[in-house]
């Protein structure tokens, strides 16, 4: 390959002179500004899909302090020279990201918050301090230092805009990436006792209300985020305003990648043969009326392909966030919501009313908000093109979504169990019980949530969380005699043994014969061997049909055991 597969590069100019692959999608430019054009656009878009990218390539499209041709060579804009020759390196330029403003409290993420002006201040050094006067060098100067007071930072944007059309004689473009992460982060750590959400909602409202309201020094704004918060929150009084989300049809095909784009990707890597793999684990957004790849995990896949070419594919996505808003659903408990992720694992659609005009502060106020929250983070998408009105059906996209349901969800299930009723459990199983057993088994089944259509390997994974955390050692598809039984709890202090023997049951009315088989399983196979020392072996064959267990035991000890092998 003469290019490179860039995981993680966002800066537009290092991507192009490095000879990253690019996916081309220079042509927004044109429908951005080519017709009637709004002075300030907001485009949202889930995490990792592209907006930094696209906000660097903005800033090298526009900046007046730089010659970009080279950069834009051969890309799709370029093909429109009266555009270019209007717009191209035409205008002063501030781009300021919003990403890495995030901390444990408000002092913490203010500071940040200074510290990231401070250093756009530096960069506009060379260009901007000789046209200040003497007043605003002392303002620049405690910018640049990060020891501006909080008024300064309010206009701080304002302030700079001022100065760069001193300079070039024109309007100013601003890109603001990420606007939303701070208040994110806030809402996250939020408390009565600290405030912390209004306290960044306020600093960051000032801020955005000085650089984009009525501002004779600005010629447009590009505004991006994963998160569309109403506009009587953030972006108040703003006239010639616009916001895209997920969505909206218009540009819509411009975050992520399409199917042409990635088969075009797999065929430049030699990977072709892939298609369907990727198309499975990672396609599935839509967004307007486009079906759309999550560019993260595929440009990791691809990368990942060209080191190991029987790679497999994994959830690179889950690694870029910690899935809070997923634990924050399900702790809801006024929110019914576990049969309709159950519902979503299977492979199901639900219908809710979605609206994308709310505040993070609101996101808990109703089950509606919540789930327009997670379709526009990602978690879940539209299920058909051409849904419309406030409520639409809704689906996870792809195998990598499920995964993060699956891993996340499930297990705040099991962490969140009634540890009472697992010691209850315990005390079922080593008494022999199969009745108890069979009922308290059946009762957390009842209150979890079920997916892949209740495969054997779930219920398997089901019986083994309800042991973690009890203090026994379990060992799960170990070897063992003649095969691998599903589990083996060994509680060494008494010297006694759980070897437990799972099926699927595919009616109700075959549960106790099928239970049967797993008991005769364990004792046809000797999953017993290698228990030595241990007085006790409580024997288990559990039949599981849909959201009921069935529990048959059989008890021996180590000389019965013994005997019975002679």
């Amino acid at each position: 390959m003469d290019f490179t597969i860039a995981v993680g590069e966002s800066d537009f100019e290092e991507f192009r002179t490095s000879g990253g692959y690019y996916v081309d999608k220079t042509a927004i430019l044109y429908e951005l500004l080519g017709h009637a054009r709004h002075k300030v656009t907001l485009f949202t878009r889930p995490r990792r899909f592209g907006k930094t990218l696209m906000a660097s390539m903005f800033e090298n499209f526009f900046n007046i302090a730089k010659d970009s041709r080279a950069l834009f060579d051969g890309l799709e804009i370029t093909k429109r020279k009266k555009f270019c020759d209007a717009w191209m390196n035409q205008y002063p330029v501030i781009f300021l990201s919003f990403k890495d403003v995030e901390g444990e409290t408000f002092e913490i993420t203010y500071e940040r918050l200074k510290a990231q002006i401070a250093k756009l201040c530096r960069r506009l050094a060379p260009v901007v301090e000789d046209a200040l006067t003497d007043d605003d060098k002392q303002t620049f100067l405690r910018l640049k230092t990060g020891a501006a007071r909080p008024i300064e930072i309010d206009y701080s944007l304002d302030f700079l805009m001022g100065a760069l059309r001193a300079v070039y004689g024109k309007r100013v473009i601003l890109l603001l990436d990420e606007y939303d992460v701070p208040l994110n982060k806030a809402h996250e750590k939020n408390s009565p006792e600290n405030d912390f959400y209004n306290k960044m909602l306020d600093a960051i409202r000032r801020i955005l209300s000085a650089a984009l309201k009525d501002n004779d020094n600005l010629k447009i704004a590009v505004v991006t985020g994963c998160f569309r918060i109403a506009r009587e929150s953030v972006f108040t009084g703003l006239n010639n305003f616009m916001s895209y989300s997920a969505l909206d049809k218009k540009f819509s095909e411009y975050f992520g990648f399409s199917e042409e784009e990635v088969k075009a990707l797999l065929t430049a890597v030699g990977r072709a043969d892939k298609f369907d793999v990727v198309k499975d684990w990672y396609d599935g957004y839509l967004f307007g009326t486009d079906f759309i790849y999550n560019p993260w995990s595929v440009v990791c896949y691809v990368a990942d392909l060209r080191d190991d070419k029987d790679a497999i594919p994994k959830a690179y996505w889950a690694n870029t966030s910690s899935n809070a808003i997923l634990r924050a659903f399900d702790r809801k408990t006024e929110f019914d919501v576990k049969y309709k992720f159950e519902r979503l694992l299977n492979g199901g659609v639900v219908e809710q009313k979605i609206s994308d005009l709310m505040t993070y502060d609101s996101l808990f106020d109703s089950e509606d908000h919540f789930w327009s929250a997670l379709l526009m983070t990602g978690y879940v998408t539209k299920a058909e093109p051409d849904s419309s009105g406030d409520t639409i059906k809704l689906k996870i996209p792809n195998k990598e979504v499920a995964s993060i349901f699956q891993e996340t969800v499930v297990k705040l299930f099991r962490d969140t169990l009634d540890v009472g009723k697992q010691r209850a459990l315990m005390d079922a199983f080593w008494r022999g019980d199969e009745e108890k057993v069979s009922e308290t088994i059946s009762n957390f089944l009842l209150d979890s949530i079920s997916y892949n259509d209740y495969h054997e390997n779930y219920y398997h994974a089901f019986i083994t969380g309800l042991f973690v955390g009890l203090g026994y050692s379990v060992d799960s598809n170990k070897e063992s005699g003649l095969g691998r039984p599903d589990i083996v709890v060994k509680d060494r202090r008494r010297r006694r043994a759980l070897i437990i023997e799972a099926k699927r049951s595919e009616k109700e009315s075959d549960m106790e014969r099928d239970a049967r088989a797993a008991l005769e399983q364990i004792d046809a196979m000797r999953y017993d061997e290698g228990l030595d020392g241990y007085e006790r072996v409580f024997r288990y064959g559990v039949a599981f049909y849909k959201k009921q267990a069935k529990a048959l035991a059989s008890t021996l000890g180590r000389l019965e055991i013994d005997k019975e092998r002679k």
